[in-house]
């Protein structure tokens, strides 16, 4: 089978740190942080008061109508809002210039309708089942973010959002450019979104020991910093339009970047805890970077780190760079823009493959800030306080999921 090429076309971000692609990016590259105290609901008696919450957000400004807004979960909303964005900038239209289908969706969510999933539940416990609404059904299920927007784009072609927890939105990019490549489509639409921002996802999360207690908003989200005690949770999405490229060439489309690695693996160790040696996130970061062509003597390398900012990722995720890389490991520029973001959970994919691509675009890695303490067992560069211009090359984003899923995408500039 004829292995074809896979660019990016179309970018679309809905984030703590922006609405859409230009603000996103460029207060990405300022270091400014989005994280906030939560102010939609009360947190006295929450484990963690700071999250990464949208700021301005209106769904109507994309051209959502209000019955949409009023019967969908938000997951549904800020995927449709970023895929939006990603098709207006792509200029794809199904049955003009691409057969729909031909067109696929690959929109994941690692929990789904989780804010209709409480709400329901607490209707039925206090008012009983004739009170549920007809379209709990069709508003909670993690694949509706790719039926809606497949339905609004006249997308007829595979839909397959994937369900890999923190690793969704890389693993759904990653399958959206195999199923490209290897000839199943000519464009998918693909991302990942989450609306998790709700009191239940907070307890559970802060249960467990995950979320950050920390009480300044702005020095809360410390990836690979000594202080860090944890990740903060945060909501939003990120989509964007994969082509194939003579398809995309013909048609005149501005070519982002060219897709051309994924690698993906797992644990199989633990539901929660990474394998600590860093062997297979170490895999998948290897399967991506010799599918791009790595070249130690030639190439300058970013990776988005998953950089959650709890201490057993950081650890393990420093282990993995220097497994996959070796010596070069202290050659990579890395950053985690979830020092900025926070952790979008299945969106995170999403939002730092967009960083990843602009970052390679624009020769700029964005900066991981509040590192100011380092932590000494994460000794590579990444990238503290300020953003740093590189001539980079090739381009990588990583993401490790609660599962045991590793999952690894790469670009490099069109050629």
């Amino acid at each position: 089978m004829e292995e074809k090429r896979v660019v990016v076309t179309g970018l679309g971000a809905v984030t703590p740190i922006g609405n859409d692609v230009d603000t996103f990016w460029k207060n990405a590259v300022d270091g400014v942080c989005g994280i906030s105290t939560i102010d939609r609901f009360p947190t006295d008696d929450l484990p963690a008061h700071v999250g990464g919450q949208l700021k301005d957000f209106n769904p109507e400004e994309f051209g959502i109508d209000k019955p949409f807004i009023r019967k969908q979960d938000n997951f549904s909303i800020y995927g449709l809002a970023a895929a939006i964005q990603a098709m207006n900038t792509s200029g794809l239209v199904a049955g003009e210039n691409i057969d729909p289908f031909r067109l696929g969706t690959y929109v994941g969510s690692g929990i789904g309708g989780y804010a209709s999933q409480f709400r329901e539940c607490k209707k039925m416990l206090e008012e009983g089942a004739r009170w549920i609404s007809p379209t709990f059904v069709s508003s909670m299920i993690s694949n509706m973010a790719s039926g809606n927007i497949a339905i609004k784009f006249g997308a007829c072609g595979p839909c397959l959002p994937i369900v890999t927890a923190c690793a969704t939105g890389t693993n759904a990019i990653g399958e959206a450019y195999r199923a490209i490549k290897y000839g199943y489509a000519d464009a998918i639409i693909t991302g990942g979104t989450e609306a998790t921002l709700i009191p239940m996802a907070i307890a559970a999360f802060g249960n467990a020991k995950a979320l950050t207690r920390a009480e300044d908003p702005c020095y809360a989200s410390l990836p690979f910093n000594a202080n860090r005690g944890g990740f903060v949770l945060s909501e939003g999405a990120a989509v964007i339009i994969l082509e194939e490229y003579e398809h995309a060439k013909a048609r005149g489309a501005h070519i982002y970047a060219e897709m051309c690695g994924y690698g993906n693996t797992c644990d199989a160790y633990n539901p929660t805890a990474p394998r600590p040696d860093g062997t297979t996130p170490a895999a998948a970061i290897s399967q991506a970077a010799s599918q791009a062509g790595f070249d130690a003597g030639k190439d300058c390398v970013y990776i988005n780190a998953h950089g959650t900012g709890t201490h057993l990722n950081d650890i393990c995720e420093t282990k993995a760079f220097k497994l996959a890389f070796g010596d070069f490991a202290y050659k990579l520029h890395i950053s985690s823009t979830k020092s900025m973001t926070g952790h979008l959970l299945g969106a995170s994919g999403g939002v730092e493959a967009v960083a990843a691509i602009l970052a390679l675009q624009d020769g700029v890695v964005p900066p991981t800030i509040n590192l100011d303490t380092p932590d000494p067992e994460c000794d590579l560069d990444y990238t503290p306080n300020v953003a740093v211009k590189a001539p980079l090359s090739l381009s990588l984003s990583d993401s490790l999921g609660f599962g045991g899923h590793n999952a690894c995408i790469a670009f490099r500039k069109i050629q």
